[in-house]
């Protein structure tokens, strides 16, 4: 890797992994209430992907696979065999393209707020995020932070791009869950768990937010999914 992660850790070194994944323009700091719920019982990571939070940016590719890699490059850096992975909005883009390539690594998977392309985002959402796209992009030879803006915000413009019926690849216990008024439509957050062979599907009142916004309802959630498959 031409850069290195940075993360922070939580519980015991011995414990099973619990690697965080956030969302976009995020850093690990916002799992601030899932970090010491869960070290208890595991080893806990929340990275910031490359180019985010304390992470420098590096000279690879800014994209969902890149950053898959990243994480795959993390996990043989610190010699994590196989660990559970909990990505949020981005992050679980991210954990569903480490799933497909890696999938021999993970225990468990949490998707929380996925989507499997554009269209699975609101309208009213995706429209503005478009707009700011093309206005950072028409800056970016200008100004250094309209450039940085238009590669964060070109995560959420053409990325994912993720068929349905590869996630029938993916053979790890699976949670999908969201909230009751998220930004990714209800529709395409049952696509990707009716895509994935035998995942569970639940949805918290809230929106996109709720494991910052409604952490106690959303950690007991995770807690009983990961106890159920014996984690």
């Amino acid at each position: 890797m031409d850069i290195e992660l940075h993360y922070e850790e939580a519980g015991s070194a011995d414990a099973f992994p619990l690697i965080l994944l956030h969302g976009n323009g995020e850093s690990g700091a916002y799992f601030k209430n899932q970090i010491p719920y869960f070290s208890g019982r595991f080893r806990v990571i929340a990275l910031d992907t490359r180019g985010h939070g304390r992470s420098p940016r590096g000279a690879a590719p800014f994209s969902i696979k890149q950053f898959a890699e990243d994480l795959n490059e993390f996990m043989e850096e610190k010699g994590i065999a196989c660990a559970a992975v909990l990505g949020f909005s981005d992050g679980a883009n991210i954990a569903m393209e480490f799933a497909l390539k890696h999938g021999e690594k993970l225990k468990a998977l949490i998707l929380n707020g996925g989507n499997l392309n554009t269209t699975g985002v609101k309208r009213k959402v995706q429209i503005p995020i478009e707009i700011g796209y093309r206005m950072a992009k028409r800056f970016a030879g200008k100004s250094p932070e309209a450039a940085a803006n238009a590669e964060m915000l070109s995560l959420m413009v053409g990325q994912p791009n993720i068929a349905p019926e590869e996630l029938s690849r993916i053979t790890v216990p699976t949670l999908v869950i969201c909230g009751t008024n998220d930004m990714i439509k209800d529709s395409h957050s049952r696509l990707i768990a009716q895509s994935i062979p035998n995942a569970s599907f639940s949805v918290i009142k809230g929106d996109h937010f709720i494991a910052g916004k409604k952490w106690e309802a959303f950690n007991r959630e995770v807690d009983v999914f990961l106890k159920n498959i014996g984690l």
